[in-house]
């Protein structure tokens, strides 16, 4: 009987944080412990001198179109760090933390899979270090402040509640939430105006904690949260509610960075969590920054498509965080080439080397896109036990012919020994690049041509289309100033196209801005694609009916 990610995270040998932490060169009185397997790290360990002079080397994880089938990104990171470890590269992994939205929903779990995993998997998945609770309360304050400011006779700003734009956060999959009425219950119960809450993986205090450099960048991001206006039509801050020291206060530990370990031993830092669909999918910097300090490699996971998390990391965290990686690794799956190529989910099984072949097109837009941004790529092919030698010679028989190297990998069921060939690739790719990355656009341009310009050439969009609240909300991020902002897209992630149907390499299709949202301290603005929503729903039969906890205290059910 074939063991579960579960079995076999909780038959794992897990070692001390302490030594853990003696891997990277870290005495334990510099670890904050929470408890046996799990610390904080303090921000003082982060090496500024060394990541401009010599920086360990940067690898970043992507992956062709999540299909239904799962690709496994978070496995080949884990195991990619594996193999690394194994092949005489001191490496850490940094990734995203789970949020409970994809844990209780689809994916009932987010700490890699098989013999490729982090550990201990039960705490990462669930309160973890608490990281996500907070984020929620510091997002939930400033809501409260900004209605009791509303509501006060004596210290208001005079905000008009119509244009305030803050959502209260729950870390939680609530479609019900989306949009609701509060202040409801008479006088003494506020001003009644509409609101609704975002999934806390797309709060922009997420987005903030995972940008911010030090405490006092994170306390200024906060201070310059945009609210909404006067009614006399002036801007108003998170700053002139006096908001961002209680707010900043709250995230006094969430913003270290978490240590952890994988299956076999090496280092993991998780940090952050926000989604790539809805937010700019990739961990903190500063955690990515602290295993740079660290390690001799760092493997690092940008979430969905390269189209959504991948482009975000370029084009947003590392001009914003002056960092680039050495090379990129491009995760496919034969089952997912196949759903590409038009096979259902049912079938994904059975093989189809002429439907893998239908399904290439979009392996290799993606690495077109990857070639734009000037970074060295690898493909990783998952190995499924379904896969035949066939189907995954037909990818690596395509890769070769647009002389992109490329590996299969048994990261589910060997770990890091599925993952030694892949890494001497990695290894030998990052250390030959001499390409000098380049990002899609200058955060200068105006905001229409870089969103025109990420549509175009990232997805392949033939035209843009806004609607009358996209073209009003342009004119409001023009009068405020804010026409140098970066620009973090939200869109589907089941296409390169805003429409998730249009499987495959879609071509001639036109992306629909509804509205642009603004995030001033995280420090871009946000163009809602399609019909993407940033608080997510339940499915029909949610992972959370099959997790559960015995007499013992141990948790079952986690996939």
């Amino acid at each position: 009987m074939i063991k579960t990610d579960l079995q076999i995270a909780q038959e794992a040998k897990i070692r001390p944080i302490t030594e853990i932490g003696r891997k990277l060169g870290i005495d334990a009185d510099d670890l904050e412990l929470y408890g046996k397997y799990k610390a904080k790290l303090p921000l003082h360990l982060i090496d500024h001198e060394k990541i401009k002079s010599n920086p360990g080397t940067l690898i970043l994880v992507s992956a062709i179109s999540p299909t239904p089938a799962g690709e496994g990104k978070t496995t080949v990171s884990i195991g990619l760090c594996e193999g690394l470890n194994r092949i005489g590269k001191a490496t850490t992994v940094v990734l995203r933390e789970p949020s409970l939205g994809p844990v209780f929903g689809i994916k009932g779990g987010a700490t890699g899979g098989g013999y490729s995993q982090v550990i201990p998997m039960e705490d990462i998945n669930f309160h973890f270090t608490g990281d996500f609770s907070a984020i929620e309360k510091a997002n939930n304050l400033l809501a409260a402040l900004i209605d009791n400011n509303i509501q006060s006779n004596t210290r208001s700003l005079n905000i008009d509640p119509r244009t305030v734009h803050w959502k209260r956060a729950m870390d939680m999959n609530d479609r019900s939430l989306r949009q609701i009425i509060v202040g409801l219950g008479g006088t003494s119960s506020g001003i009644p105006r509409e609101t609704g809450f975002n999934i806390t993986a797309a709060s922009e205090i997420m987005a903030i904690l995972c940008l911010a450099e030090d405490f006092h960048d994170l306390k200024e991001r906060v201070g310059n949260i945009f609210v909404g206006f006067t009614f006399d039509k002036k801007p108003i801050y998170a700053r002139d509610l006096k908001a961002q020291g209680a707010m900043a206060a709250l995230l006094k530990d969430a913003v270290k960075p978490n240590l952890v370990q994988t299956m076999e031993g090496n280092p993991a830092i998780i940090h952050g969590g926000p989604f790539a669909n809805i937010a700019q999918g990739t961990n903190s910097v500063l955690a990515t920054k602290m295993g740079m300090s660290l390690s001799e490699y760092v493997v690092t996971e940008a979430g969905f498509g390269f189209d959504l998390g991948a482009e975000k990391f370029l084009d947003i965290k590392c001009v914003s965080a002056g960092i680039e990686p050495q090379a990129a690794v491009l995760v496919a799956t034969v089952r997912a080439l196949k759903y590409h190529g038009e096979v259902a989910v049912k079938d994904l099984k059975e093989p189809n080397p002429e439907a893998v072949k239908e399904g290439l097109p979009n392996l290799e837009k993606h690495i077109e896109n990857m070639l734009k941004f000037n970074v060295c790529p690898v493909v990783a092919i998952n190995k499924f036990a379904t896969d035949t030698e066939d189907e995954l010679n037909i990818i690596l028989h395509r890769c070769k012919e647009l002389g992109i190297k490329a590996a299969v990998a048994d990261v589910w069921g060997k770990g890091g020994a599925g993952t030694e060939d892949l890494a001497r690739i990695v290894a030998q790719v990052a250390g030959e690049c001499v390409s000098k990355f380049a990002p899609m656009y200058e955060w200068s341009w105006p905001i229409e041509k870089k969103i025109e310009t990420v549509a175009r050439k990232i997805y392949g969009a033939s035209a843009i289309d806004y609607t009358p609240q996209a073209k009003k909300d342009l004119k409001t991020i023009e009068t405020l100033g804010l026409s140098g902002l970066p620009v973090c897209i939200a869109k589907t992630q089941e296409s390169l196209s805003d429409n998730p149907k249009l499987l495959g390499r879609p071509k001639n299709f036109i992306v629909t801005v509804r509205r642009i949202e603004i995030a001033t301290g995280a420090g871009f603005v946000i163009p809602i694609t399609g019909n993407i929503m940033r608080m997510p729903g339940l499915p029909q039969i949610p992972s959370a009916e099959l997790i559960d906890i015995d007499d013992n205290g141990v948790i079952t059910g986690f996939s």
